[in-house]
C-alpha cells in the first residue's frame, strides 16, 4: 500500500502544480459539459498528468476520471478528480484540489486529496488513520448539532427537478445549526470534517470522483461517513452524510423529514 500511496501522492503533486502555475492568470479555455457544468483546459491537463503517472507506475491498472471515464478493466481501480472545484477555479476562488484513491476488489485502500493553494496534502490508507502533511488529524469534538459549522453542496441541474426538498432540508439544517458554508469542492469538505475545521457535511448528486478520496479519509479520521439514513455509504449511490460522531444521529433526525422524496430524484 506504501507503493500505492506513493503514486498517488506524486500523481496528486504533478497535477496540483498544474493548477498552480495557471491560477488567477491568464484567460482560460473554458467549456460547458452542462448549463451550468463547466470544464477548462486545466482539468483536461490535469487529468492526463494523473493517468500518465499512474499508468506509468501501474500499467494494468483501470482509471476511472471525471473527463475521460473509465480506462482499463482490473480489480484495482484508480479514481481522479483532476480539479475538484473548477468553477471557483475559473473565477479565481481559492478552494480547489486533486482527488485520487485506490479502490481494489471494491473497497477504497487509499485515499489523497491535495490542495495546491495551501500546499496541504491529505492521505490515509484503510486501517492506519488519517494525515494532513505527514501529521494525524482527527474530527472535531463537537457536541450539538446547535454549535456545529456544516457545509454541504448543491447539484448544478437545480433547475431540472423539484428542489422543494432540497431546500427544506437546507432550510432545516440552517436553522438547527451554527452555521453553513458552501465552497465547491466536495473532496476538500470531507478533508474538512476529517481535521475538524467543520463538523457535518451533508450533500446528493455527488459522483464517485467526488467522494473516493475524501470519504476514506474522513473515515480513517473518525468521521461517521454514512448515507442520510445513517446506513452504509456507497461512493456509486449519490447521497452522503459525513459528520462528527456525537452530531450523527441529530443530522439523520433532520434529514429523515426529506428523505424519500430526495431519493427518488435519485432513481
Amino acid at each position: 500500500m506504501q507503493d500505492y500511496l506513493h503514486t498517488a501522492v506524486r500523481a496528486a503533486r504533478g497535477a496540483g502544480q498544474i493548477i498552480l502555475s495557471r491560477f488567477g492568470g491568464e484567460q482560460l479555455n473554458v467549456r460547458h459539459k452542462g448549463r451550468i457544468d463547466l470544464v477548462t483546459e486545466v482539468d483536461l491537463a490535469c487529468e492526463k498528468e494523473l493517468r500518465s503517472v499512474i499508468s506509468g507506475d501501474w500499467p494494468g491498472h483501470a482509471i476511472l476520471g471525471e473527463e475521460e471515464g473509465r480506462q482499463g478493466e482490473s480489480k484495482a481501480l484508480w479514481i481522479v478528480d483532476p480539479l475538484d472545484g473548477t468553477r471557483s477555479f475559473a473565477h479565481g476562488y481559492p478552494f480547489v484540489c486533486v482527488s485520487v484513491a485506490l479502490e481494489i476488489e471494491g473497497r477504497l485502500e487509499v485515499g489523497v486529496v491535495y490542495d495546491p493553494l495551501r500546499d496541504e496534502l491529505f492521505h490515509a490508507l484503510r486501517g492506519q488513520g488519517a494525515y494532513l502533511n505527514g501529521r494525524p488529524i482527527g474530527v472535531s469534538g463537537c457536541q450539538s448539532l446547535e454549535q456545529a459549522l456544516l457545509v454541504t453542496g448543491f447539484p448544478y441541474h437545480l433547475a431540472e427537478f423539484d428542489s422543494s426538498a432540497l431546500f427544506g432540508l437546507f432550510r432545516d439544517f440552517v436553522i438547527g445549526s451554527g452555521g453553513i458554508r458552501r465552497d465547491g469542492s466536495a473532496a476538500l469538505d470531507f478533508c474538512y470534517i476529517a481535521c475538524g475545521r467543520l463538523d457535518g457535511y451533508w450533500e446528493f448528486f455527488l459522483h464517485p470522483w467526488d467522494a473516493a478520496a475524501g470519504s476514506l479519509i474522513a473515515s480513517e479520521a473518525g468521521a461517521c461517513v454514512t448515507n442520510l439514513g445513517g446506513g452504509v455509504y456507497d461512493i456509486r449511490v449519490a447521497e452522503v452524510l459525513c459528520c462528527a460522531p456525537a452530531i450523527h444521529s441529530a443530522m439523520i433526525r433532520v434529514a429523515a423529514a426529506y428523505l424519500e422524496n430526495m431519493r427518488a430524484l435519485l432513481r
